[in-house]
């Protein structure tokens, strides 16, 4: 049986202070889990939340945690390829790795939400696969590269002429996660660049689909696939009876019925069921999707009656 790892996952850009994110990972590290993953984004979604008092920008979150907390995984899900050039994303997550001690995680993708983009003046090209393929390649390249060797990549959209590659990452790989649920060139990037394949907010038979297809093709790399870590992302909205999960919907703008369809959503015995199907899929990894930041029982909740029976 596959032992799972549990992270929590949230969406600053829904509204949130630094000091809400610091007290969340604080309280995630303290209760166990395995890891604070937060969403890469620069605007809001939605009409629920109102987004105050604006952005935070996830690399620098990240940095600040990484001296504020002593053991939990810190990384993306996901950095979006449009926002930063490959070479400075290896030399932010680089930095990160070693002001945490070796606790970094990226996770990369070719982004999705235009209106961001237009708010802030981000370019965003209609087509990114070959942006994603090119910034794995060159970021991996260049915390590959042995120190003292010079890295040199000559692509359609980057081109790195004898760069010394540092700094180096404390990690040797720095886990590099490929997530999404298309049917062939995610699957082989994966194959290619990542020690992880996440597929997030689908249900259980559509998880299951691609968690084939991409150890499938693993094994067609020659990689094989136990070469990569499965994981899954989903919405965790738990209640210890029906009325406080009711209110924790509400918290959040969604509505009960429909997070039960495919989410993490419900009573605790109907999460640890619906974690249970995913253990049994293979998956070892499993986000927490948590908007609302300031809720700390609700971690404590999941901490104390759920992740014990999934141990």
């Amino acid at each position: 049986m596959t032992t799972m790892e549990f992270c929590t996952f949230t969406e600053p850009q829904q509204g949130a202070t630094y000091d809400a994110l610091l007290a969340h990972a604080q309280a995630t590290e303290a209760l166990g889990f395995t890891g604070w993953f937060r969403s890469d984004h620069y605007l809001r979604m939605g009409t629920h939340f109102d987004g105050l008092p604006g952005p935070t920008d996830a690399w620098t979150t990240l940095a600040g945690l990484a001296r504020e907390t002593t053991r939990i995984r810190l990384g993306t899900l996901v950095s979006s390829v449009t926002y930063r050039v490959p070479a400075i994303l290896a030399i932010q997550v680089a930095q990160v790795d070693a002001m945490s001690g070796g606790r970094a995680e990226l996770g990369l993708g070719t982004g999705w939400y235009r209106q961001e983009h237009e708010a802030y003046g981000i370019p965003f090209p209609e087509r990114r696969f070959g942006l994603l393929e090119e910034q794995l390649a060159v970021i991996t390249g260049l915390w590959s590269t042995p120190p003292g060797e010079t890295f040199s990549f000559d692509g359609e959209h980057y081109r790195l002429v004898e760069s010394p590659a540092l700094p180096k990452p404390e990690q040797s790989p720095v886990p590099v996660i490929v997530g999404g649920n298309g049917p062939k060139r995610t699957p082989e990037l994966a194959a290619r660049f990542a020690t992880e394949f996440n597929i997030g907010f689908q249900p259980v038979p559509v998880v299951a689909e691609a968690l084939e297809r991409v150890r499938a093709a693993a094994d067609a790399n020659g990689r094989g696939r136990d070469a990569l870590r499965y994981s899954v992302a989903q919405p965790a909205v738990v209640g210890t009876d029906e009325a406080e999960f009711r209110r924790r919907a509400a918290a959040v703008g969604a509505d009960p019925a429909k997070l039960r369809e495919s989410a993490l959503a419900g009573t605790v015995s109907e999460v640890v069921d619906r974690l249970g199907a995913y253990r049994e899929l293979g998956a070892d990894r499993v986000y927490l999707q948590t908007v609302d930041v300031a809720d700390l029982d609700h971690l404590d909740l999941l901490a104390r009656e759920v992740l014990p029976q999934l141990a």
